[in-house]
């Protein structure tokens, strides 16, 4: 897709020159960025650009908090086991991202010296950085000039050039339109600052355009259908799938599990469970014959499938991992078996 010169909202550098006004006006304070005379920590950015992925800052605040306390370096994260990162990771979900941090950690400590690559292309090289993590990390930490495009910078592209191509397939021509107003300068700054703007002003509802320091040159704005923009293709129905949670208890304690390294929640603690399929799988996949007891249904949103899951609750004994129902929040199960445990605790064995 091409702009005429008449569709280009803005002369080239007076998109950055005033977002970069307001910016300096108007940051955010968060634990992760540095100060206006700070150097920024390649550890901190790259770790909160991979908790940030599908989550909003809220819920990684306190994360980023334990997380930095704990490993407060990128060696010390190389070190830890990787059972206790995915339990200190467990309840932010997408636990892929979890496997690919340690990954990543003990490849910058092992092959880089303890030191992130600077330039784009080698951090996007490092285990589970792709696009735009490689993007943000080289332009925030490291001030080189990347395109950095996540939803917040989405929408404000997308509004700002009244793009019409619906997402995801126009996802192309939005990064050639972002590529067309970052500047060379302040990179890092300037995709913190759409960042901002996305999140604080070009909000998906009732974006508050009176304010916004790029209003006089918002092509949306200037026709009123700000909230028309980003275009996106209907979503299909995700697929449900079925299965069922075993909570097996034994003298104050519960079964729990170890799921395999590869695949979903891999390598996280759970309950006991059969295949999840299509169809009502009852009571396959238990851990041990026994009078199970129905304890309500929990579901859970994936990426790709939506899942359900009944929980049933049992005494008896198993070989597995025996822990005390008492610290069961501290074993760091993934939400969808919290969700099991919290229901099932509902109900006397």
């Amino acid at each position: 897709m091409t702009l005429s010169k008449a569709e280009t909202p803005f002369p080239q550098g007076q998109v950055s020159a005033a977002l970069l006004a307001w910016y300096d006006r108007n940051a955010r304070r968060l634990p992760w960025r540095a100060g206006p005379d700070e150097a920024a920590d390649p550890y901190r950015v790259w770790l909160s650009e991979i908790m940030l992925q599908q989550t909003t800052v809220a819920a990684v605040k306190p994360y980023f908090a334990a997380f930095t306390t704990r490993w407060p370096t990128v060696e010390a994260l190389a070190a830890a086991e990787e059972s206790a990162v995915m339990a200190a990771w467990a309840g932010l979900g997408y636990y892929a991202r979890a496997r690919n941090l340690i990954a990543c950690a003990r490849v910058v400590a092992a092959d880089h010296g303890g030191h992130f690559p600077d330039e784009e292309a080698a951090l996007r090289a490092l285990p589970g950085l792709g696009r735009y993590t490689a993007a943000a990390v080289a332009a925030i930490a490291f001030g080189r000039r990347a395109v950095v495009v996540d939803a917040n910078v989405e929408r404000v592209v997308a509004r700002l050039f009244a793009l019409s191509d619906p997402l995801p397939g126009a996802r192309d021509s939005l990064y050639a339109l972002a590529d067309s107003i970052t500047p060379d300068m302040r990179a890092g700054d300037f995709a913190q600052a759409m960042m901002d703007l996305g999140a604080t002003i070009c909000t998906p509802r009732n974006p508050a355009c009176a304010i916004c320091p790029l209003r006089d040159g918002c092509a949306a704005a200037r026709t009123g259908t700000t909230e028309a923009f980003p275009v996106k293709a209907a979503k299909k129905a995700k697929p449900v799938r079925r299965g069922t949670a075993f909570w097996l208890e034994r003298d104050g304690t519960v079964l729990l599990v170890r799921r395999p390294a590869k695949g979903l929640l891999g390598g996280m603690m759970a309950l006991p469970t059969g295949e999840w399929t299509a169809a009502d799988p009852g009571l396959a996949g238990a851990p041990t014959e026994a009078q199970w007891r129905p304890a309500g249904t929990v579901s859970h949103i994936f990426t790709h499938f939506a899942l359900e899951l009944a929980v049933v609750v049992a005494r008896g004994d198993a070989e597995g991992i025996w822990w005390p129902i008492e610290r069961i929040e501290q074993a760091g199960l993934p939400t969808i078996f919290a969700k099991a445990a919290a229901s099932a605790q509902s109900v006397d064995p």
